[in-house]
């Protein structure tokens, strides 16, 4: 692979991760400043097909409202790799509910990054 292909995977990659943590800080802006403006978000939630979000906008009204729901969410990155303008991340995501009781999942995202942004993030949840 040449210095500059790798250069990109290594990229995306960090945004990526730079995006994951915004989100375990639960830092909306932070997170939307990784993201362009015509992104797609495609959550799990919910089964089996989960909601696509079109559009910075209602990309940040999703995760303000996420966390508001979860204020304790954390995502754990469990592996992370990059394919061309593709990144694959594995995690686990761990919550509090209500009645103070914890729970997790874990499950995988493909993220599709250009020019430094993400412009797509797809999520799998296993079930």
């Amino acid at each position: 692979m040449s210095p500059i292909r790798m250069s990109r995977v290594e990229s995306a990659i960090r945004v990526v991760i730079e995006f994951n943590t915004a989100f375990n800080r639960h830092d909306v802006a932070g997170m939307m400043q990784l993201v362009r403006d015509d992104c797609v978000f495609d959550n799990a939630e919910p089964a089996p097909d989960g909601t696509v979000y079109s559009g910075k906008e209602a990309a940040t009204r999703f995760w303000q409202d996420f966390f508001r729901e979860s204020p304790h969410a954390h995502i754990e990155i469990e592996e992370i790799f990059g394919l061309g303008i593709r990144c694959v991340m594995r995690w686990r995501y761990d919550w509090v509910d209500g009645a103070g009781n914890k729970g997790h999942v874990r499950g995988v995202d493909v993220f599709q990054v250009k020019n430094g942004s993400i412009c797509e993030r797809l999520s799998y949840v296993k079930g």
